[in-house]
């Protein structure tokens, strides 16, 4: 369920910032590239912040079947 979270969370912060380097300002991209960035080191340290923040507010593991 967590990684549910996060893929969602991580999708819409780089579609957001996005959409405001598309209409305010082009410098929104560094954020989508620091967002990418946490996403590649994530795949090898298998340390993500995101996971943290969200086990503090109270969302649990399991669940991640494609099937469920």
């Amino acid at each position: 369920m967590i990684n549910r979270y996060i893929r969602a969370i991580a999708g819409t912060f780089i579609i957001i910032s996005v959409l405001l380097a598309m209409y305010v300002n082009i410098n929104w991209l560094w954020f989508t590239l620091f967002v990418g960035a946490n996403l590649l080191q994530s795949a090898f340290t298998q340390w993500c912040l995101m996971e943290k923040f969200l086990h503090k507010l109270g969302v649990k593991e399991g669940g991640d079947s494609c099937t469920t």
